[in-house]
């Protein structure tokens, strides 16, 4: 694929790096268009995309960290540990830019999620707004979002599924991890249906029936999308389910849940 943009001198720009930059900054724009136009103040969608970025980057390392700890393995000395955890933490500065390396390995999205939904909830609560007001104005960037960075996992080979004999089918022989072998290019199936998303829950919330109708519509058509991809995924599975899908069931149980509530109370 291409995992590497351009590089100009010692600055080098990875594909990953620069979708996900791509995101956050295309989300922004929209998401501060739709604030401004609700009557609030455009600084409002720059603080929440701000800490959504680094809520969820927080957060999808330390998802990451969880997954990746060796299990059965006993520690003599925290040098072990503390090798893996520097090894989820640590950009790789050999060269300068976007070479998210070690570090672009280690997004998950679904910690990234977890992460960012409690940074921005701190947020909205120290500026006493409306939790559910704001969360229906991010969940269709949530989707957008999402599938633009699932572009940045394709050029880069990462997070794609298992062997497939279909016409389609990728290798990534420069991948992380690398693979000759064909296989579901399942960051483009997640892209897709993220952009499906992202267009459903954009029209929908012109005439949303109550309050928080939109979040937990993303909440879970996102779990269920995850839930599904996860079957040809190549994720360790824990009792027959793998940790991204036991999220997801978790997403959504929470959904339907609250929209059965919060119907009964509109």
């Amino acid at each position: 694929m291409y995992p590497i943009l351009f590089e100009i001198g010692p600055f080098v720009i990875s594909s990953f790096g620069f979708m996900m930059v791509a995101a956050f900054l295309t989300c922004n724009y929209l998401l501060a268009r739709d604030i401004v136009k609700a009557g609030y103040e455009k600084q409002i969608a720059e603080e929440l995309t701000f800490r959504a970025a680094i809520g969820g980057i927080i957060g999808a390392k330390l998802y990451y960290l969880i997954e990746n700890i060796p299990t059965g393995q006993t520690y003599n000395n925290l040098n072990g540990l503390l090798d893996i955890i520097a090894g989820a933490f640590t950009l790789n500065f050999s060269k300068v830019g976007f070479g998210i390396q070690n570090f672009g390995a280690g997004l998950v999205f679904l910690g990234g999620l977890i992460g960012g939904t409690i940074a921005v909830s701190i947020y909205i609560k120290k500026v006493n707004l409306k939790w559910l007001v704001i969360a229906d104005f991010i969940g269709p960037y949530l989707a957008l979002g999402h599938g633009i960075g699932r572009i940045g996992c394709f050029l880069v080979g990462d997070d794609y599924g298992t062997p497939s004999n279909l016409p389609w089918a990728c290798s990534f022989p420069n991948g992380l991890p690398p693979t000759t072998i064909p296989v579901h290019p399942t960051q483009l199936y997640e892209m897709f249906l993220y952009f499906i998303l992202f267009l459903f829950l954009y029209i929908k919330k012109r005439n949303k029936a109550f309050i928080g109708e939109i979040f937990f519509n993303y909440l879970f058509w996102a779990g269920l999308i995850r839930f599904m991809i996860e079957f040809i995924r190549t994720n360790i599975k824990y009792f027959g389910f793998s940790g991204a899908q036991y999220i997801s069931i978790i997403m959504i149980f929470i959904s339907i849940y609250y929209f059965k509530k919060l119907r009964i109370n509109n």
